[in-house]
């Protein structure tokens, strides 16, 4: 058996950078006393936790089906296990260094199909109970949602790295300095400490910075507990949707309730990118000015 790592090691080396705060809070603490635990035991690999994640998320979807309150309890205990079992594979990966591409994958499908199983077992099981339409359309609403906030990201993800490309190609044919692409900084932390000396700070997110002063405040004092600004985000969503929900016998409310908010916080990020485009806009024209000053001379 390997030696067994301390706790602050593993904080170090599993707990990321920022978070959401229902993680940082109510998963963390749990996990990587877990993690403590099982991490010199070798056959507890990242993909074996996301297979028993699912499989407790299942258990979970069958107790929501009970329909009761004491089965919704039971249901919303099993979903927030079957989380923190999800959070541990991602830690046994960074504390080992077992990941792998294959794992990433399962991770996400997984994780869809555990959201759908008890989507359908809460709001299924609530609707043979009352007969009530809405719950149906409820369900509906949550897998949407869940659907739509991991294709919204992903294509923010795909934006960002096209605009990354695209103002490295720019600097390159202007001659200047490669281009670093600043995103997120905090006033206690330099923008880019690391940062190349041979490269040039882009900070995309200037315009927005400037514009809501007291949201980045907010945020800095968020960053500060590793809790990440948004802060209603599909985690929350969920366990609002399958924890809290349940728990207080509110479903239909926290359900309509959370959704709101997600949605105005998933406005929020794709206002924040509109305004990064703005900033990568001005600074490519820029670029693409002093190639085309540089050059101008060549073709006299």
């Amino acid at each position: 058996m390997a030696q067994r790592p301390t706790l602050a090691v593993i904080r170090e080396r599993t707990y990321k950078r920022r978070d959401a705060w229902w993680t940082v809070w109510l998963v963390d603490p749990l996990a990587s006393r877990l993690v403590w635990l099982v991490a010199p035991w070798r056959w507890v690999t990242p993909n074996r936790l996301t297979i028993g994640a699912f499989f407790v998320g299942l258990g979970s979807a069958y107790c929501f089906w009970q329909q009761d309150y004491t089965w919704l309890v039971a249901g919303a205990i099993l979903y927030h296990l079957s989380f923190v079992l999800d959070c541990m594979d991602g830690k046994i990966a960074r504390l080992n260094g077992t990941g792998s591409l294959f794992g990433t994958w399962l991770d996400y499908v997984f994780d869809r199909l555990r959201v759908l199983a008890c989507a359908i077992g809460l709001f299924g099981g609530q609707y043979l109970r009352t007969e009530e339409v809405i719950y149906p359309l409820l369900a509906t609403l949550v897998i949407f949602m869940d659907m739509f906030r991991y294709l919204n990201a992903l294509q923010m993800s795909r934006v960002k790295l096209s605009m990354k490309d695209r103002l490295l190609e720019a600097a390159q044919a202007a001659g200047t300095k490669k281009p670093e692409f600043v995103e997120e900084t905090d006033e206690e932390t330099p923008a880019y400490p690391d940062a190349d000396p041979t490269q040039s700070a882009v900070d995309v997110h200037g315009d927005f910075r400037t514009k809501f002063s007291l949201f980045v405040r907010i945020r800095n004092l968020l960053l500060r507990q590793r809790i990440r600004a948004h802060v209603f985000s599909g985690i929350e969503f969920m366990m609002f949707v399958f924890i809290v929900g349940p728990m207080i016998g509110q479903i239909v409310a926290t359900t309509i309730a959370s959704s709101a908010l997600l949605l105005a916080f998933e406005a929020l990020l794709v206002f924040k990118l509109w305004t990064t485009t703005k900033t990568y806009n001005r600074r490519l024209k820029k670029l693409q000015a002093k190639a085309t000053t540089d050059q101008a001379p060549a073709l006299v």
